[in-house]
């Protein structure tokens, strides 16, 4: 039986050796055990599930909104789209960072005029990111309304941010770093989400 194995059949979520010190708080089995529970609080919570748009904040709400969506349809049957939503310019910590990070991809099929919009992103604790996509997501249209998922919960808001499907709340000091990561080095694989010691982070 291989380490993962062992991880999954157990439940049990060991740090993996690193050369930063890791903790494991959700291993992909954990996980995939929240996301079924978010899909289905999704569809519970909304009567016209025809009007559902799952938009992920990249990198690490990607994988997460497609395993959902996939989720959704195999409860009601029907095919949620999945949007792809970058907040980098959006932002208002841009003048601080100093110089421009990186953009990344945008990918929405269509706009969100009167759509039930469900923002999906790995960690959540200052906020400052959700309402930076709350911002961007209005050049796509006018949504009826907007949902929040988060898998990770870390609190330290700085913004009365709400979200609405939480995976876990996940109580950290702010010098800590909360990251989704693949076990394979990608986010197509196994996931898990660890503590990075002595790493500021969090958005």
């Amino acid at each position: 039986q291989s380490p993962t194995t062992s991880l999954a059949a157990s439940g049990a979520a060991p740090a993996r050796a690193s050369a930063v010190d890791a903790r494991v708080v959700l291993d992909d089995v954990a996980i995939r055990r929240a996301l079924v529970r978010i899909a289905h609080e999704v569809v519970e919570r909304n009567e016209t599930l025809r009007d559902l748009y799952l938009v992920a904040i990249p990198n690490g709400g990607v994988p997460l909104a497609r395993i959902i969506a996939a989720q959704v349809r195999e409860i009601t049957g029907l095919e949620v789209p999945v949007g792809i939503l970058d907040t980098t310019l959006y932002r208002d910590d841009l003048t601080a960072l100093g110089e421009r990070p990186p953009l990344r991809r945008t990918e929405m099929p269509s706009a969100v005029d009167d759509r039930v919009v469900v923002l999906v992103d790995d960690v959540v604790s200052t906020g400052r990111t959700i309402r930076a996509a709350m911002d961007a997501l209005m050049d796509f249209g006018r949504p009826r309304s907007v949902q929040v998922v988060g898998l990770v919960d870390r609190g330290h808001r700085e913004l009365p941010i709400k979200i609405d499907f939480v995976g876990k709340n996940v109580p950290t000091q702010r010098e800590e770093r909360v990251v989704l990561r693949g076990l394979s080095g990608g986010l197509e694989g196994p996931l898990e989400v660890v503590i990075l010691d002595g790493e500021k982070g969090g958005a």
